[in-house]
């Protein structure tokens, strides 16, 4: 279907090429009469010639109104007003364009709402708007594709849109995905009177066999669904069940004809031992002769064929012309040709060869004559499957007299004769059958016997010859297909045998059509038949032709409901009784009010729970609070008079309102009726028994006042009060003491507008509004007789502790696991004796714990002396103060005491030594790795990257934790300590997706200036809060003597300085170990940068601390891969290392040794292994031993290098050198050889060529070469190689097109030109090419010479395929 734009820049649908003469006009009607209707849309295809006065009445008709009780009026206002509905003016003439979207509105008439129209009249109940959102009048084909008369694509579809009984009387088929052509079958044996009574006559036994997997049980379904159903359309998913499909089949188009075949013979199948064994042959089986007959002496051999169908070609092979007709194609089917020359025949009776004619004559003509017409082809020129949409007309009425056979099937002449019957039964063996590419011999096609009899087909009784003066047929089904030779659509146009009008069987639509639009499925154009007519024809014409025998004896007429047999009416009564069941379950659907739930509950955790609540609209809030109140599962928590349902707005956290005294009033009212969605949400809120229950008011403010401490440094959780945006902040301050005790003269109200914006509230007469207020507010409050009063406000304790709050988050830390291992080897280090390490450590009971909990204790001192001595505008604070790191800047006039520095020098190290006297066994050594307890990074992600911008993940703030003011655009939510805070706590997730992926310790360009080597701000000082306390993991993932500690931590913090404030926690200093950011999918990712801010964490992100050096300044993680170019997998990950700015490819090979051969068993010396680049899994630039990185070499987070082992002494002495893999192809042999690597002191081709003439002894005029393809090893088959692959480009240096050789690692294939490919039998290939299959799909390399065929068609007689254990 095509679409073009209208004038209002919207696409609109354009009349198909088989449309009818008239246009039509699109009418989309909007019917504002009440607000359940207003989204609604009714969509109406109508003739240009049809009246105003009609359009009325088919409004009326599907919108299920009395007509004369609303008015139609144009959408656009300004317009002319309410259209006339008694006038007889044509669509045209009124102003409506055809082929384009004429928008109307349906109003209220005279002030008073459309009267309903009765259920008898056929339109209310089953048509009203409450059914659907959109209605349409007219055939309506698939979504872009072609139908019969003047078919439009619809815009939307849903099940609600198949409600409704098409006006034709008829019933259609859904489409599930791409079942086009099953429908259109399926309609067609419908159709076809003595298929549909016979499988009527037919009983199931259910006692037999499972209803699910019998076929004509449910064939027989869907043919009563479809005769007596009121529906538009119906299912098919219960027929293509017993197919034994599953849903990915519904994704799978296949030919019609082919699926025919297919479900004949399983019906055969099923129906053995029945009245309806034979049925198939009875209605569809013909019978032919295909014979030679000598012309020398007039022998003839023949053999009787059976067929189902008759194919027949559209256009000869090798012809230029198409034939013109059936007729035509049904005489040349029949047309005998002669056997001369060098296909002369033997002739049993001359006893040599002799010339003969050879052809097929037709013996018998089934009841039920099929003619498929072969219009998928192969171009031989384009070696592709084509489709031929050249002209063939075909006769309704078809006289087949002519194509019988007149002569004596057993003539004088006649001594040969084979009868294959059953044997060859569907197929007609014939030279006019060579084009028929619809089959592969290498794929199963048919039905699954795996659970049938292996006995062979019993013969069928043979039906006695058509008299030839009875054989005219009539036609009654063409099924049409619309598109290429690669896909398309099929639909039916079928005759009914009761009126003989013609309908389009188009899936879900269904509608009349006239014999013109029959012929418009002829196909071709109306210019000649020549050989590229068919490349600018039309892509919709008939594919399959079913006709039946003009017989008034034989034609049978469609059983009415009261012929059924006994076990049909029971069935139709059993499908009535279940579709009204499915018409009830629709009302109540449709009269469900679906709304989300909330509840703060108060046993889980006080967590704020979500749900979504169904109550009908006729339910009580008394009974909608019930149910909320068993949803929630609050039964034996709260009582149920305890519980209230509230209208709530979840976004902002706010309660509009509560609903006192409408416990009676139904939910339906309450709710604005029965909606799609709804704007707001409900709070099922809870009290204890001694509360009572605050009215919410339309109009008022939520308020959260958090009340705030200044003695103890604590801000407690909020207290939720109501007020008015026009009261005034003195009356504000009243209702907050009111609510939280305290003296309104001296309170101090603050309030929280967005992140780290507060806002002191000191102007009396100015209202909440003026202020900022809005739905749901944050403010804090202080009132204490305290001089931080007379301070400025951003100078106050106050603006302090608030400021801390909104950037203090809370984050879960894991410690690393006590490692009971590594005490005889501290000990060893420090020089101690083992044994008396040993005895020390049993004597000594003091715990780990006790130890950290002194040196804690000792860093909180000395952190109160710097203070003290550094600054002594602190000295009115708490004790609670040590709780703060106060990073000062280190200029040269403030730097603090040398024997300050000394003594937490001094602390650490006693910290140290007395941890490794208990044995705690955490401490290790500056230089020592920890590979057991580390997780590596190859094993956490081995597809990370990092790239410039990743710096801004760290450093940003929580730009997803956004908020839209009343009067600012999108502003950042605070993380702070309120675990109580609904918002907080739930969007706090949004920020669990970021991840940091820095495996480098080297800052961006800029750090430098703004921070020192320690990561303090050389800007200004900051109060930076930490405290951390025990915790117990709930999710048992803390065992094995794993400690977790839960630390409040400033955000602004740098990660520097969180890891020295963690020392005493984990045991060791910060440089000893790591920190790992835990995320969603558990997976870990160190964060290394020093210093950034912890800005990008949010509450409740979790971290794992990890043994190990950090890195340093200028240090960086690399992953190293052993190079293996002869192996199958040449890319082998060897280990995790660390190389430094500054250091030398040989110094870093040297740090290498040792790590290869304890971790990885490799003993290298430091000349027989190289480094080089590694892009992906391609080797690039060799390393020399004396490149410096970060200065000859560039290096960055996420490096990988590769590692070669060298055959002998290192052949790259300089970077002028280019190193090149080469491998030569044998095609004598059909193999590649190993790779050889070769050093080329420039780019000439040239040289190349003779280093490759030197290694193989290929004279140098016989040797060619080519680039590989890809990535390494550049795997291509060796089916392919010889000529796929660019051989002796024309170019004089390896740096030009098409080569681009500029840096080592690329490869090259050689032969030699004189060698020719080995000859090969075809077994040899297929041994070769399944060889070469298996093994370049094991490396990931796309055989390109095998393409994937399609699935065949298949239906299972056991109820499904059985899936092979191996595959997977």
């Amino acid at each position: 279907m095509e679409m073009v734009p209208s004038e209002e820049n919207q696409l609109v649908l354009k009349e198909v090429e088989n449309a009818a003469e008239e246009p039509r006009v699109l009418c989309i009607v909007q019917d504002t009469t009440n607000a359940k209707t207003v989204n609604e849309r009714l969509t109406l295809n109508l003739p240009a010639s049809t009246t105003l006065s009609k359009l009325f009445e088919d409004v009326a008709h599907k919108a299920g109104y009395v007509n004369g009780t609303f008015d139609l009026a144009w959408r656009k206002t300004g317009d002319m007003g309410p259209l006339d509905p008694s006038s007889e003016m044509s669509l045209t003439e009124s102003g409506f364009e055809p082929g384009k979207r004429n928008f109307l509105q349906l109003t209220d008439k005279d002030g008073e709402q459309p009267q309903i129209a009765s259920d008898e009249s056929g339109t209310a109940g089953s048509s009203g708007l409450d059914d659907r959102q959109e209605r349409f009048i007219g055939p309506l084909p698939r979504d872009c594709t072609v139908g019969c008369s003047s078919d439009y694509s619809s815009p939307s579809y849903s099940y609600s849109s198949i409600l409704n009984k098409s006006d034709t009387g008829y019933v259609g088929l859904v489409n599930q995905a791409m079942t086009c052509y099953l429908n259109s079958l399926l309609q067609t044996l419908f159709m076809t009177p003595e298929f549909r009574n016979a499988l009527y006559n037919w009983e199931f036994e259910e006692s037999e066999e499972d209803p699910v997997t019998s076929i004509p049980y449910q064939l027989q379904r869907l043919f009563l669904l479809l005769q007596t159903s009121k529906k538009r359309a119906i299912e098919t998913t219960d027929v293509t069940r017993s197919f034994g499909w599953d849903s990915s089949e519904a994704w799978q188009q296949h030919d019609v004809q082919e699926l025919c075949r297919v479900m004949f013979d399983a019906l055969e199948q099923k129906w053995k031992q029945t009245e309806q064994a034979d049925l198939i042959n009875q209605l569809y089986q013909g019978k032919l002769k295909d014979y030679v007959r000598c012309l020398e002496c007039g022998y003839e051999s023949w053999r009787i064929d059976t067929y189902l169908d008759i194919p027949l070609v559209i256009r000869p092979f090798g012809a230029s012309q198409a034939y013109g007709s059936v007729e035509e194609a049904l005489q040349a089917f029949v047309q005998p040709e002669t056997l001369d020359g060098a296909n002369q025949y033997f002739c049993e009776r001359c006893k040599k060869k002799c010339d003969a004619r050879k052809g097929l004559r037709f013996l018998h003509f089934p009841y039920l004559l099929t003619l498929q017409l072969k219009r998928f082809d192969f171009d031989y020129t384009t070696m592709h499957r084509i489709k031929l949409n050249d002209r063939m007309s075909f006769p309704e009425e078809l006289d087949m007299g002519p194509f019988m056979d007149v002569e004596d099937e057993k003539s004088p002449q006649t001594e040969s004769c084979t009868d294959s019957g059953a044997e060859n039964e569907g197929s007609c063996h014939s030279d006019q059958m060579s084009n028929d590419f619809s089959a592969d011999d290498g794929v199963d096609e048919g039905i699954c016997l795996d659970s049938a009899s292996s006995t062979e087909r019993v013969l069928k009784p043979k039906v006695p010859s058509l008299n030839t003066s009875s054989l005219t047929f009539e036609l009654f089904s063409v099924m049409v297909h619309s598109g290429s030779a690669a896909g398309g659509h099929y639909y039916a146009c079928i005759k009914s045998f009761s009126d003989g009008q013609w309908y389009s069987f188009n899936d879900q639509h269904v509608s009349k059509i006239t014999q013109e639009d029959i012929r418009k499925t002829y196909g071709g154009s109306s210019g000649s038949r020549g050989y590229y007519s068919s490349a600018f024809a039309s892509s919709t014409n008939a594919y399959m032709l079913i006709y039946r025998l003009k017989d008034p004896s034989r034609n049978a007429k469609y059983l009415d409901c009261d012929d059924f047999p006994e076990h049909i009416k029971h069935l139709v009564q059993r499908e009535k009784e279940s579709e009204e069941q499915e018409k009830r379950q629709r009302e109540i659907e449709r009269n469900t009010c679906k709304i989300k739930l909330f509840c703060m509950h108060p046993v889980k955790m006080m967590a704020m729970m979500e749900n979504k609540l169904e109550v009908h609209k006729d339910k009580t809030l008394r009974e909608a609070t019930e149910m909320a109140y068993k949803l929630m599962e609050l039964d034996g928590v709260v009582p149920l008079d305890c519980c209230r349902l509230v209208k709530y707005d979840e976004f902002h956290e706010y309660l509009e309102r509560s609903y006192e005294g409408e416990d009676d009033t139904p939910m339906g009212l309450l709710l604005g009726g029965v909606k799609s969605s709804y704007m707001f949400d409900l709070l099922l809120e809870t009290r204890r028994p001694e509360q009572v229950f605050q009215p919410y008011k339309p109009g008022e403010v939520m308020v959260k006042v958090h009340v705030v401490d200044l003695k103890t440094d604590t801000v407690a959780p909020p207290v939720s009060i109501r007020a008015y945006l026009n009261q005034s902040i003195t009356e504000f301050k009243q209702l907050i003491a009111q609510a939280t005790e305290l003296s309104a003269e001296t309170m101090r109200v603050v309030l929280e507008r967005c992140y780290n914006d507060l806002r002191l509230l000191y102007v009396p007469n100015k209202t909440l509004k003026a202020e900022g207020f809005f739905r749901s507010n944050k403010v804090f409050v202080e009132s204490s007789e305290s001089p931080d009063h007379q301070v400025t406000f951003t100078d106050s304790l106050l603006w302090k502790l608030l400021d801390r709050h909104g950037n203090t988050i809370r984050l879960f830390v894991s410690l690393p696991v006590q490692s009971p291992g590594t005490n005889r080897t501290i000990c060893q280090k420090v020089g101690g004796d083992p044994e008396e390490c040993s005895e020390g450590s049993k004597g000594n009971r003091n715990s780990v714990e006790t130890i950290l909990e002194e040196s804690t204790e000792k860093l909180k001192n000395l952190s109160l002396q710097q203070q003290q001595g550094s600054c002594t505008s602190d000295s009115q604070k708490s004790s609670d103060t040590s709780d703060f790191e106060h990073i000062e800047s280190p200029s040269p006039s403030q730097e603090l005491d040398s024997s300050v520095s000394a003594v937490v020098a001094v602390d650490n190290r006693e910290l140290e030594n007395r941890i490794r006297a208990a044995g705690g066994g955490t401490y290790s050594d500056p230089e020592t790795q920890f590979p057991g307890e580390e997780r590596s990074d190859s094993e956490v992600n081995n597809d990370r990257s990092t790239s410039s911008v990743d710096s801004d993940i760290l450093s940003s703030s929580h730009s997803s934790d956004t908020l839209c003011n009343a009067d600012s655009g999108p502003i950042q939510l605070a993380n702070g300590l309120d675990s109580h805070s609904i918002t907080s706590s739930r969007r706090s997730k949004a920020n669990e997706g970021k991840k940091e992926t820095w495996d480098t310790a080297e800052e961006d360009s800029g750090t430098d200036s703004e921070y020192d080597e320690n990561g303090k701000s050389k800007a200004e000082s900051y109060y930076l809060y930490f405290r951390a306390e025990p915790y117990a993991q709930e999710d048992g993932s803390g065992e094995g003597g794993q400690k977790c500690v839960l630390v409040h931590v400033d955000k602004r913090i740098t990660l520097s300085a969180f890891k020295q404030n963690l020392e005493p926690f984990v045991g060791v200093t910060s440089t000893q170990f790591k920190v790992f950011r835990v995320y969603a999918n558990n997976q870990e990712f160190e964060s290394v940068r020093l210093n950034e801010t912890l800005s990008s964490f949010s509450d409740d992100n979790k971290i794992t601390i990890r043994l190990g050096r950090a890195l340093k300044k200028g240090e960086y993680r690399v992953k190293v891969y052993q190079l293996l170019v002869n192996d199958a997998e040449p890319c082998k990950f060897l280990v995790d290392t660390v190389f430094a700015k500054g250091m030398t490819v040989k110094q870093s090979k040297e740090e290498l040794m040792p790590q290869l051969k304890d971790q990885c068993k490799l003993d290298l010396n430091i000349d027989k292994f190289r480094l080089r680049k590694k892009t992906w899994k391609n080797p690039g630039t060799v390393f020399l031993d004396y490149h410096v990185y970060e200065e000859d070499i560039n290096i960055s987070s996420n490096w990988e290098v590769f590692l070669e082992v060298l055959d002998g002494p290192e052949k790259m002495k300089s970077m002028s050198q280019l190193a090149v893999l080469t491998r030569r192809w044998n095609p004598a042999q059909m193999k590649l050889e190993p790779f050889q690597e070769v050093v080329l002191e420039s780019s000439s081709v040239e040289e190349l060529k003779e280093k490759l003439s030197e290694i193989s002894g290929v004279p140098l005029e016989n040797l060619e070469f080519a680039k590989g393809r890809g990535t390494f090893p550049c795997d291509i088959s060796v089916l392919e190689i010889h000529q796929d692959l660019d051989w002796n480009p024309k170019v004089s240096t390896l740096n030009v097109w098409p080569l681009y050789i500029c840096d080592d690692g690329a490869v090259v294939f050689y032969r030699d030109s004189t060698e020719e490919p080995m000859e090969q039998s075809e077994d040899e290939r297929n041994e070769l090419m399944k060889r070469e299959s298996s093994r370049l799909l094991k490396t990931g390399h796309r055989v390109s010479y095998s393409p994937r065929k399609e699935k065949a068609l298949k239906i299972y007689l056991d109820g499904g395929p059985v899936k092979d254990p191996g595959q997977d």
